[in-house]
């Protein structure tokens, strides 16, 4: 059994159909959104359970639960196979986010809001050295986490390499590589995204097609994953979508 934290993510997960043990409301919140949880609760037949808002501060590991947690099922990462059919049958370009050993929660559910918001068909991770839903997670994505398939993969490498099978260019976020907005970013795509402290590793930008990078003229030499992500993403959708 997993835990959903927060207002918007509990809200994403009813209105998603996600398997709810029981939804926990603090006493003392009752108000906004809270009363929206508690109606989409009851049209859906959910088990509803007021408690003391120290009891949701015990569970809580985002300490930001906003007075609701909801006991739901683990879970379930999608196949690598089933992720690519499910993006042919849609008749879609695909548009995979990769990341290459984040380990910050917060820069994971971050990720994935925005791949959310610019349309991207599913998020890759490793199976090792690398941060999996959690409840943090769940909070930062403030409820994406419902909406965008995230993919668990024993290699990067050996998924690269499947994915330009599959017709895919890779393209790693590095600073070694060309401007980013001078690049081709349509079509068939995987965006590789590097860890907060070591980027890259050498093997996973080795098998990539091209290296694009974020110009910068400040003193300090890189952004954080997730901000450096959504800069890249955004183009990504800008060139795809064709708005100018």
């Amino acid at each position: 059994m997993a835990i959903i934290e927060g207002r918007n993510p509990v809200i994403e997960a009813i209105k998603n159909n996600r398997e709810i043990d029981k939804i926990m409301v603090a006493n003392s919140a009752k108000e906004g959104s809270i009363k929206k949880i508690i109606g989409m609760a009851k049209e859906k037949n959910l088990i509803i359970q007021y408690v003391d808002k120290n009891k949701l501060d015990e569970i809580s590991t985002s300490h930001a639960h906003q007075g609701v947690i909801a006991q739901v099922s683990e879970y379930k990462y999608w196949e690598l196979e089933d992720l690519i059919q499910s993006v042919k049958e849609k008749g879609e370009d695909p548009f995979f986010i990769i990341l290459d050993e984040i380990t910050d929660p917060h820069n994971l559910g971050t990720i994935v809001r925005t791949a959310d918001a610019v349309g991207a068909h599913g998020v890759i991770i490793p199976k090792r050295r690398s941060v999996h839903i959690t409840p943090v997670v769940v909070k930062a994505s403030a409820g994406a986490i419902e909406y965008v398939p995230i993919c668990k993969v024993t290699n990067i490498v050996n998924t690269i390499k499947k994915l330009k099978e599959e017709g895919l260019w890779i393209a790693a976020a590095d600073m070694d590589g060309e401007v980013f907005y001078e690049q081709n970013l349509t079509g068939a795509l995987g965006l590789v995204i590097g860890s907060e402290g070591f980027g890259i590793s050498r093997l996973v930008k080795e098998n990539c097609d091209f290296t694009v990078k974020m110009p910068m003229i400040g003193n300090v030499t890189s952004l954080n994953a997730s901000v450096a992500g959504g800069i890249l993403l955004y183009e990504i959708f800008k060139q795809r979508s064709g708005v100018k």
